[in-house]
């Protein structure tokens, strides 16, 4: 289906996004000081590039998996209709885990995955989003840490796509559409 043209405004540089993370990494590895092994669980797909570099930040014993949680498909809107499409292969009741979210919009995604990690029982469970939206949420939820605090924007980059396109920029960026302004 072909998208109509659009430009992408860079919003936040890698090198912010890098002293970000940096600084992220120390609060993160004070509040998981006393753990025997931190279970990263990264949302699939947009928080990849995030959860890369965030846990060669943490300078203590990790676990990485994986949830795979959609309410966007290929639009620039949430449907509110959370779906688990991947689910983390690995038992997580008395663990310390990290949830790591690319972006906090209405929330519901967010909500919906700690309302099922909840279940399962862990020691902590605490959550960390590279983007937060506050203007956008439904859903009262949010982040035990934020990397950057955005306005209502459709963002790209750094992992986040827009149908499946633009993952590959090192950088935050907006899109706008041609035409708009």
């Amino acid at each position: 289906m072909p998208h109509r043209p659009y430009v992408i405004d860079e919003m936040i540089s890698a090198k912010a996004i890098a002293a970000r993370i940096e600084a992220l990494a120390r609060e993160i590895r004070a509040e998981f000081f006393d753990t025997d092994k931190l279970v990263v669980v990264g949302l699939l797909r947009g928080s990849f590039v995030f959860i890369a570099d965030l846990v060669r930040e943490l300078d203590m014993p990790v676990e990485v998996d994986f949830l795979e949680a959609s309410s966007y498909g290929d639009a620039t809107e949430s449907s509110r209709e959370v779906r688990i499409l991947k689910d983390i292969r690995g038992q997580i009741e008395g663990r310390d885990v990290l949830v790591v979210e690319d972006i906090v919009d209405t929330g519901f995604t967010l909500e919906h995955v700690l309302h099922v990690l909840e279940s399962r029982g862990p020691r902590k469970l605490r959550t960390i989003a590279l983007l937060d939206k506050p203007s956008r949420r439904e859903a009262d939820i949010r982040a035990d840490w934020v990397g950057f605090e955005i306005p209502d924007a459709f963002v790209v980059g750094y992992g986040i796509d827009f149908a499946q396109r633009n993952r590959n920029l090192p950088y935050i960026g907006k899109v706008r559409f041609t035409g708009e302004t």
